[in-house]
């Protein structure tokens, strides 16, 4: 099934300090499960996310190169954290801090994810913004390969992991 076309605004919804989203995917990224709060910053019903892709809240400001990083995380059977922003149902955005695992069955095989997201904070958002909109801007003209190179030379540059670069951005409140 298409992703519904929906056209960004600039109308940002902040989570509160103790909310968590929480949804399950398949192992292909299908929504099996979301709560409440998920849906209400979504602004999406619980019919409308199951069984559809997770990227229907992908929003046009995020790089590609950072999902194809969570994957390459997660789908190894490693958790990834990260700073994303959402696309709501009515075109306006909220950004979250992301920790996704894999989930296993009893003989050990994944057979889906969990993902965990709450506040991040503003300092983290500041920082990453400007670094979001170079990969972007690096993808549209030189593929995930051009963003990819940016990324890692920048990290290596911190001398810092993706990791450690992530969490000390939301320990940096």
């Amino acid at each position: 099934m298409k992703k519904p076309h929906i056209t960004p605004t600039n109308s940002e919804t902040k989570m509160k300090e103790n909310d968590f989203i929480v949804s399950k995917t398949d192992e292909k990224g299908s929504i099996t499960y979301c709560n409440e709060i998920f849906m209400s910053m979504a602004g999406y019903r619980e019919q409308e996310l199951l069984q559809k892709n997770h990227n229907i809240i992908r929003h046009p400001d995020m790089p590609r190169i950072a999902f194809k990083l969570a994957w390459d995380l997660i789908s190894s059977g490693k958790e990834f954290f990260g700073f994303v922003k959402n696309l709501k149902k009515d075109g306006g955005y909220y950004w979250v801090f992301a920790n996704i695992t894999p989930d296993y069955n009893e003989r050990g095989k994944i057979i889906g994810y969990t993902s965990i997201r709450r506040k991040p904070s503003q300092s983290a958002i500041d920082t990453i913004t400007p670094i979001y909109k170079e990969l972007v801007r690096l993808e549209q003209r030189g593929g995930m390969e051009a963003s990819g190179k940016y990324l890692f030379d920048f990290l290596d540059t911190k001398k810092v992991t993706y990791d450690e670069l992530i969490i000390s951005l939301q320990g940096a409140s």
